[in-house]
């Protein structure tokens, strides 16, 4: 009975916890959604409960290029804002690259995308710890790379921000 007993509670209090996890990431998804609001960046949760934002290659970095677009600094400054507000969350960013070239150009591309978006949002006072970064090149396109403005598509940065794990 004991074990049974503890097993509810157990349960009780996961669920209430998890609740108020979410409630607090629906709260940085909103607060997300309206820093970005116009940017054309993409506001969602994922299926593990991470916030998603697709950050679009027309404004974050040109074809072959990992510096930081202007249009993009308004958009990491308003971001930066919301991690500052945020302190137990981590993140995670992703590189990508279109088809132009080979992988011995675009894998480490992808990465210097990660990073230098990463290194900017360190410059607004967000702790380097908080982030991890990773590049996967091509190979996880969003459509075909036929055509100039799909291959426009699959160039972007896709950051992750999750609750740490206690």
């Amino acid at each position: 009975k004991r074990t049974a007993a503890g097993a509810a509670i157990g349960a009780a209090i996961g669920a209430v916890g998890g609740n108020i996890w979410s409630n607090r990431m629906e709260a940085q998804k909103k607060a997300m959604e309206q820093a970005t609001q116009g940017t054309g960046v993409q506001v969602s949760q994922t299926a593990d409960n991470r916030l998603k934002l697709d950050i679009p290659s027309d404004i974050s970095f040109s074809s072959g290029r990992s510096d930081i677009q202007p249009n993009f600094r308004g958009v990491l400054d308003r971001f930066a804002s919301t991690l500052a507000e945020n302190p137990a969350t981590t993140v995670t960013i992703v590189g990508h690259t279109d088809n132009t070239g080979s992988d011995a150009v675009n894998n480490p591309l992808s990465m210097q995308r990660a990073a230098r978006t990463r290194d900017y949002l360190s410059g607004r006072g967000i702790a380097p710890n908080r982030f991890s970064i990773d590049g996967r090149g091509s190979h996880e396109p969003l459509v075909a790379n036929d055509s100039d403005a799909n291959r426009a598509r699959n160039r972007r940065v896709e950051i992750f921000v999750a609750e740490q794990q206690r």
